[in-house]
């Protein structure tokens, strides 16, 4: 793996950057990777809850998200400390200060920030569980800490890949390689990001939500709003394709690895015995909507911006709408095939409860109900489309 070679320019010749030469420097990988090992631990970790039951404050998935925490905590913090006491003035030029001393980017600085409450809330955790037992809800106010650590960090990882990467397209020669190298780390980190916020949401977003409004307002008001930005920022011209295929593929195989691995229920009642872990959920269609909504950055640059933002807006709900839909009635009509991981039943719930693999009547929405939260739905996409494209042009000037 190489690591990153700029030659600083003199103080007077900011110039000279130009010619210089780059690869991808190695704490992008370490960062990158660090918001992978996060985000496995956490799934990990609900599967955890819905198969073992309590976990202690060490337990395996635990130590897969501290890890993360700590190593992008770590490599930030290294590089903060290197910039600001051995740096050069040009590198300490294209860095932020903060607390009047220290010197670092954006990224590293969020990662720092996300590091610190990650592990701020991990004895919180343990105290909650300890006191109020198993929880009933993934946003716990211990969980809520974490969980905002956790994205802190993701949010550094995918802004520190974007300023380096347009530091150099700005300033600096890249070869192909180095441009495909970027291009993979942005897609991992976005497709990261895309994991997170579905598994923030998933209480609202599960295979029996999906013949129901609310189902479809919670899907709007998150994923239009990363996709465009992802679209936008990325220099290629799949961002949020390539996003929605790892946040697609990394849910698949994990949904597919943990049943293979046996766990045995340690708080009662039982109601469902297991013996293997039960896998999460089944990733939503948004490559569909993401693919076109890729399409209409890069093939519209022409129309007006509300125009662009009505586009992604009514895109993303009538394909995302049209493709989940249906495809709900495959995952109910599976009953526990491996593939989809239907098979999936929290142990303290009844297997045999007839909704299991079909809709109850609440669920369903329907007539004017349907019409109506729909069409609030799509003014919901347009406003999450509209500040997801705000974001993405920041993130495009990004270089510090």
């Amino acid at each position: 793996m190489s690591t990153i070679t700029l030659e600083s320019p003199a103080a007077n010749d900011a110039s000279s950057a130009s010619v210089a030469k780059s690869s991808v420097p190695f704490y992008l990988y370490a960062t990158v990777l660090s918001s992978l090992s996060i985000i496995i631990g956490l799934i990990w970790d609900i599967s955890w809850h819905m198969s073992i039951g309590r976990d202690g404050l060490f337990s395996a998935p635990h130590l897969a998200i501290y890890l993360g925490g700590v190593t992008a905590g770590i490599f930030s913090g290294y590089r903060v400390l290197k910039i600001t006491f051995a740096g050069s003035p040009f590198e300490r030029g294209k860095a932020i200060k903060f607390w009047g001393i220290f010197y670092g980017s954006l990224g590293n600085l969020f990662c720092i920030w996300g590091a610190i409450a990650m592990l701020t809330s991990a004895p919180f955790d343990d105290w909650w569980h300890n006191t109020y037992g198993l929880d009933v809800t993934i946003l716990s106010p211990p969980h809520t800490v974490l969980l905002l650590g956790m994205i802190t960090i993701q949010f550094g990882a995918i802004i520190s890949v974007l300023a380096y990467q347009n530091l150099n397209t700005e300033h600096v020669q890249q070869d192909n390689i180095t441009h495909k190298g970027f291009t993979i780390l942005f897609a991992l980190s976005g497709g990261f990001v895309l994991t997170m916020i579905f598994t923030i949401g998933s209480e609202y977003l599960s295979r029996h939500d999906m013949h129901g409004v609310l189902f479809y307002k919670v899907a709007s008001i998150l994923f239009p709003l990363f996709l465009v930005a992802f679209s936008v920022a990325a220099k290629s011209k799949w961002g949020a394709t390539q996003s929605a295929v790892v946040y697609t593929i990394l849910l698949m195989v994990m949904n597919w690895i943990l049943p293979l691995f046996p766990a045995t229920p340690r708080l009662g009642p039982v109601l469902n015995p297991i013996t293997s872990f039960q896998p999460f959920e089944f990733p939503l269609l948004i490559l569909i909507p993401a693919i076109v909504i890729d399409l209409i950055t890069h093939r519209m640059q022409h129309l007006n911006r509300w125009l662009r933002v009505l586009l992604y807006g009514v895109s993303f709900l009538v394909i995302f709408a049209a493709a989940q839909w249906p495809f709900a009635n495959v995952l109910m009509a599976s009953e526990g095939h491996w593939f989809f991981g239907t098979s999936k039943w929290y142990f303290g719930t009844d297997p045999t409860w007839v909704y299991r693999y079909a809709f109850g009547d609440w669920m369903v929405s329907t007539g004017l109900d349907l019409v109506k939260g729909l069409a609030i739905a799509l003014l919901i996409a347009i406003l999450s489309s509209h500040i997801g494209l705000s974001w993405g042009n920041w993130m495009k000037k990004i270089m510090r």
